[in-house]
């Protein structure tokens, strides 16, 4: 079994775990007291100001044009709102990544390293300053994307395709961080992430295929837009939960590829080398 998939299964196995899973509720109770706030106060002036935008520039037909030429009429009325929705999906998103990396990634590292590899040493290679760089970098370029691709967001089943590779960039680019900060060496962080980083690629996908799901409650149409705040808590829940998912996925993954590579002079670690390694 390769450390791909062990690490999965570790992180699996973890997850179901009551401590983890306990660890989603102080990051979603703060969560959901600033969203209700946000909510409160910026969602009727937000679809107020895309009202005024559509009519200022004539947006209703073309966009109602389009949507016919879909099979999509029925939105025509709740277009405004749905977009307002889609709008506030990235900004859900960054609040959940943040709150996961400020209150669980820690929790997380230090869990997973004291019960499978109590022995690695800890050289603090990374920094709080790089993270939060690194993080808000990160999270503007997948704004923009976002921003690019949604309109396409109303052509079926775009979302489901688009969305894991944006999420498998963003987890990869934080996750992997986040996950050897506290172990690694500057040198190690740096080989590590970049010798690993279609493997780490692929780990941000699958778990970004999960992460399509809370983006799926946008889809119902009219009951999105009656049961707003309730299908918000709910993918604010389902983010904080995949996002430690992940959290413990990447942690598992880099720690062991890690391990390995202190066991061998930095200039001769080979990717290929974890293939056939088993974890015990």
């Amino acid at each position: 079994m390769t450390v791909f998939f062990t690490s999965l299964l570790r992180a699996l196995m973890l997850q179901l775990h009551p401590r983890m899973l306990l660890l989603t509720l102080l990051p979603l109770i703060v969560a959901l007291g600033l969203w209700s706030v946000g909510l409160w106060f910026g969602l009727q002036p937000l679809i107020d100001q895309l009202q005024a935008w559509f009519s200022d520039y004539g947006l209703f037909r073309w966009t109602g044009d389009m949507l016919d030429r879909l099979g999509l009429s029925g939105l025509r009325t709740l277009l405004v709102p749905l977009i307002a929705m889609w709008l506030l999906l990235p900004l859900m998103v960054l609040s959940a990544l943040l709150l996961v990396n400020w209150m669980a990634m820690p929790v997380i590292a230090r869990y997973v390293s004291q019960r499978f590899y109590p022995q690695l040493e800890q050289r603090h290679g990374g920094s709080l300053a790089t993270s939060l760089g690194l993080s808000c970098s990160s999270f503007l370029l997948y704004l923009l994307a976002w921003l690019v691709v949604l309109p396409l967001n109303l052509i079926p089943l775009f979302a489901v395709v688009v969305q894991p590779l944006l999420w498998g960039w963003l987890t990869s680019r934080v996750m992997s961080y986040e996950a050897l900060s506290s172990f690694a060496d500057e040198s190690e962080l740096s080989t590590i992430r970049r010798n690993y980083r279609f493997v780490l690629l692929m780990i941000g996908v699958v778990t970004g295929s999960l992460g399509a799901i809370p983006g799926l409650l946008w889809l119902g149409g009219a009951v999105s837009v009656i049961f707003f705040p309730v299908l918000a808590a709910a993918a604010i829940a389902l983010y904080l939960l995949i996002f430690v998912f992940s959290g413990l996925w990447f942690q598992s993954f880099c720690l062991d590829v890690l391990a390995i590579l202190r066991n061998k002079p930095l200039v001769d670690i080979d990717p290929a080398d974890i293939v056939d390694i088993r974890i015990t």
